[in-house]
């Protein structure tokens, strides 16, 4: 059989496969790791199957098909993209959490942690074993991390300490947003073979895009999937039923911080909020992340519902007075009394800890059943909780019986 029948029969093949491949993703649902050529949320052989269509050019270049990551497409990163399905790439490129290409080497085996969300991301994909370093904000909460808590600390994710991070000589440090992390750190470990990995545990609420890149930097895909399908279950029962509810028909919402802030863009909470069909207040004062707020504002804002956010709690302890506490103070405050929300009953208050990270999707159910308990009233958010600890977490710990993470407490029908 002549040459040019052999190409002839296998372009016919690759076009008869590009009619069935599905067209790219919404950027939310893309994997941002180099070598997801068709830019879905896998990287699979319908992605081998794409780049050869690139290169025979049937199909327009895409940014991820470049597996590589060195500026051209061809069948080396088709062998890379190969490599990845197997499991056997020597380093990977993938999309940051500030936005940037970043490459990590393969094998990834020891790890330092950086915050809790972090390491609950870490333990979501139940590679915890790889933990040999934390930093001191995991060591606050022996309870929620009783492993990781007795690892050596490696000082704050504003400042590392880069001599402890050497001493346990690990392959990446598992960190967030230079805005907030050590943001010079990459400089510093220069030269010593540790890679700096940067993906979003909380920011802009990019939590799940962040743990299916850490999936296949870790090579615990299959986990990372099991995690989505649960969040995207949680996530979709809400989104789909507030998108019945007309703008001018959903709450306005004030969401008081401690220190006289609210949250916005970025926040992580601001997003948990419109997630749950409210309008977050404080997102017309501009792009900060917690901007400031007088009360005179809120007065005149006069928001239907506040939602306080409560730093005290969590894991740690079972007693509700500290989240109380929070709750006296918020319906305390001085004018508060003619807000619609203090009048109506409708404030509430949350620890952090299930409004952003891996549980988000937990806070999410709470802020949904709170906001229109008619529209959820077959919604438990402590059954979605109990199931988050319980598969993603790995603990022998009852929601209903420890822990303080809402109050008042929900009365579930």
């Amino acid at each position: 059989m002549g040459m040019n029948r052999i190409l002839a029969k296998i372009t016919i093949s690759l076009l008869l496969l590009a009619l069935a491949l599905p067209a790219a993703a919404s950027e939310d649902h893309t994997l941002g790791v180099f070598g997801n050529a068709n830019e879905d949320d896998t990287i699979n052989m319908q992605d081998v199957t794409y780049t050869e269509l690139i290169i025979l050019e049937y199909r327009d270049q895409t940014e991820l098909a470049d597996g590589k990551y060195d500026g051209r497409i061809n069948m080396q990163d088709v062998t890379q993209i190969e490599l990845v399905i197997l499991g056997k790439e020597k380093e990977l490129t993938y999309i940051d959490c500030d936005g940037d290409a970043a490459t990590v080497n393969m094998p990834v085996e020891k790890i330092v942690v950086a915050y809790n969300n972090n390491a609950e991301m870490v333990r979501v994909l139940e590679a915890t074993d790889g933990v040999v370093g934390v930093c001191d904000d995991i060591l606050k909460y022996p309870v929620y991390f009783p492993d990781m808590s007795e690892k050596p600390c490696v000082g704050r994710r504003f400042d590392f300490d880069v001599e402890a991070i050497l001493e346990l000589e690990p392959d990446i440090v598992f960190t967030g947003t230079r805005a907030w992390y050590t943001p010079d750190l990459e400089d510093k470990l220069k030269g010593t073979g540790i890679d700096v990995v940067r993906l979003s545990s909380w920011e802009y609420n990019r939590v799940l895009a962040g743990i299916m890149k850490l999936g296949y930097i870790l090579d615990e895909e299959e986990n990372a999937y099991e995690y989505r399908e649960w969040h995207n279950e949680c996530t979709g029962t809400v989104t789909e039923r507030v998108s019945e509810i007309s703008e001018d028909e959903k709450l306005r919402v004030f969401v008081d911080r401690p220190g006289g802030t609210s949250v916005g863009k970025g926040s992580g909470y601001a997003e948990t909020v419109e997630m749950a069909g409210g309008i977050n207040l404080a997102s017309s004062l501009g792009d900060l992340t917690y901007p400031e707020v007088d009360l005179e504002w809120v007065i005149d804002q006069n928001p239907d519902v506040i939602v306080g956010i409560s730093f005290e709690g969590n894991y740690e302890t079972d007693d509700v007075s500290v989240i109380r506490a929070r709750y006296d103070e918020i319906i305390g405050t001085t004018g508060f009394e003619y807000i619609d929300a203090v009048k109506n009953d409708r404030v509430y208050v949350t620890h952090y800890i299930i409004q952003l990270g891996p549980s988000y999707p937990v806070g999410v159910t709470y802020l949904a059943k709170w906001f229109y308990p008619d529209l959820f009233e077959d919604l438990d958010p402590q059954e979605i909780h109990q199931e988050y600890i319980d598969r993603f977490q790995g603990m022998d710990f009852d929601v209903s019986e420890h822990g303080v993470f809402a109050y008042p407490p929900l009365e579930v029908s």
